[in-house]
């Protein structure tokens, strides 16, 4: 190795292990670890760095990273070893990025990803915007009650219906329409990664502060909690699909 493929192995690390930010912190971790096992930045029976070190490098607590370790651990991406030589290892044979017969378009995740943070941001600003009816109070937090399913089975179509209740209170039939038609391409994408229960976790919450802000009548701060919560799935997609 030269020593302008060291400088250049050394700036990638940096690019990639730099501060994530705190509003997602798991869900970017996930993203940054799959990008250097991708990019090769740790390539197949590499260490990653120590857990000390990337936690700090990171800006984020030992639990995060422990937590973003396991859910790849978990999905088939790296494995933990023990004693004088362990740490958290790339395994030798990694997974698809996609699963045998789904294949993601160069632009297809980007588009997706796109129209959902127009259409879902603008819901929950709008829904916040407007008076809400007794009846649209009691649907949203029917839904939002629903969504906290401990059946992963189960999951998907209840954080879906959480989000076009959103856009049904807005009022608005032809957004709830798009919404619906962005909602079945995201399930596609949604489907061939894993279920990861912090980020599970994570989103319940999120969830929980969206509705509160929609029935406070905060569109500033429903907006802003839905931007939030969208990059975090966002994180997540980018990482096990790009």
């Amino acid at each position: 190795m030269t020593d302008s493929d060291v400088s250049t192995l050394a700036s990638a690390d940096e690019a990639l292990f730099r501060p994530v930010r705190t509003g997602n912190a798991f869900e970017e971790t996930v993203e940054r670890l799959l990008q250097a096992i991708r990019l090769g930045v740790a390539g197949p029976g590499e260490r990653l760095p120590a857990e000390r070190d990337l936690a700090t490098r990171l800006n984020i607590s030992r639990v995060t990273l422990r937590e973003a370790i396991r859910a790849l651990q978990e999905a088939g991406y790296v494995e933990s070893r023990r004693g004088r030589y362990g740490g958290t290892f790339v395994n030798e044979t990694l997974p698809a990025a996609q699963p045998a017969g789904r294949r993601v378009a160069p632009n297809e995740l980007e588009d997706v990803l796109t129209m959902r943070r127009v259409l879902e941001v603008g819901a929950a600003e709008a829904a916040a915007s407007r008076p809400l009816t007794d009846a649209d109070r009691a649907h949203l937090r029917d839904q939002l009650a629903e969504a906290r399913t401990d059946d992963l089975s189960e999951y998907r179509r209840k954080d879906s219906r959480l989000h076009l209740a959103i856009a049904e209170v807005a009022a608005s039939p032809t957004l709830t329409s798009a919404l619906a038609d962005v909602r079945v391409r995201l399930n596609q994408l949604l489907d061939a990664i894993p279920l990861l229960h912090t980020n599970i976790d994570h989103s319940h919450s999120q969830h929980a502060a969206i509705v509160e802000y929609i029935l406070a009548g905060d569109a500033v701060g429903a907006r802003d909690a839905m931007a939030e919560h969208l990059e975090g799935t966002a994180s997540l997609l980018r990482g096990f699909l790009s």
